[in-house]
C-alpha cells in the first residue's frame, strides 16, 4: 500500500506557514514504513529539532482506480479515519529552501500515525467532519471538512490521474491551522466526531 498525503488543503494552515495557496492539490508520498506500529510511542528523530503534529481526516481505498471521475469517487472508499502527519519542519524548510524534495522531512519512519477506521455510513455528511487533536489533554488543532479547499471525491478523482489507487492505499486529506512542535513526554489524542481514533506517547 501507498500512503498519499494532500498538502496545503486548509486556508488558514496555508496563511501559518505563509505558503502560496495552490492552484492544485499539492501532492506528496509517505512510504508504508513511516506507518507508527500501533500501541508503539513516537520517538522524535535525531535530525530534528522542530517536529510538527499534523491531525488528519483519512481515507483507505477499497479498490483499484485510475482517472476515477468525481461523480464515482464514493464507490472507491467504505471507511473514514484520522492520523497524524508528523513532519520535521526544520529540515522540511532546507530542503525546501533548495527546491529539493520534502521526503526526508515526511516519510521518515514513525512520521505516519493511522488510527481507527471507521464505516462512513456513520456520518450524515463526510463533507462536513468535526475532528480535533488534543495534546495533554487540550486542543490545539480543530478543523472541519467543509473547510477544504477540496473535498474528499475531488482528491480522489485528482489523485487518481497520476496514481492508480490500489486496495489498502490511504489518502490523507491535508491538516487544518494550529499545527505546532511536539516534546517528549507529550500526549497526542485524535477525536473525529466525538469519537478518540488515535493516542500516542512522544518519546
Amino acid at each position: 500500500m501507498k500512503i498519499i498525503c494532500i498538502g496545503r488543503n486548509y486556508t488558514e494552515h496555508i496563511k501559518e506557514l505563509a505558503n502560496e495557496k495552490p492552484s492544485s492539490p499539492v501532492i506528496f508520498i509517505k512510504p508504508d514504513s513511516a506507518i507508527l506500529p500501533k500501541e508503539q510511542d513516537f520517538y522524535i528523530p535525531e535530525f530534528s529539532n522542530d517536529v510538527h503534529y499534523e491531525v488528519e481526516v483519512l481515507v483507505k481505498i477499497k479498490k483499484v482506480g485510475k482517472h476515477i471521475q468525481e461523480k464515482f469517487a464514493h464507490t472507491y472508499y467504505n471507511e473514514i479515519g484520522l492520523g497524524i502527519d508528523f513532519t520535521a519542519r526544520d529540515l522540511q524548510a532546507r530542503l525546501k529552501e533548495k527546491g529539493l524534495p520534502w521526503e526526508k522531512a515526511k516519510g521518515f519512519d514513525g512520521a505516519a500515525v493511522i488510527g481507527e477506521w471507521l464505516p462512513k455510513t456513520e456520518f450524515k455528511n463526510l463533507d462536513e467532519l468535526n475532528f480535533s487533536l488534543l495534546k495533554n489533554g487540550e486542543e490545539v488543532q480543530r478543523g472541519n471538512t467543509a473547510l477544504m479547499l477540496w473535498k474528499i471525491d475531488e482528491l480522489i478523482s485528482y489523485v487518481s490521474q497520476f496514481f492508480m489507487l490500489k486496495k489498502g492505499d490511504v489518502i490523507f486529506t491535508g491538516t487544518p491551522a494550529g499545527v505546532g512542535r511536539i516534546q517528549a513526554n507529550d500526549y497526542l489524542s485524535g477525536v473525529l466526531e466525538g469519537q478518540e481514533l488515535f493516542s500516542v506517547k512522544i518519546k
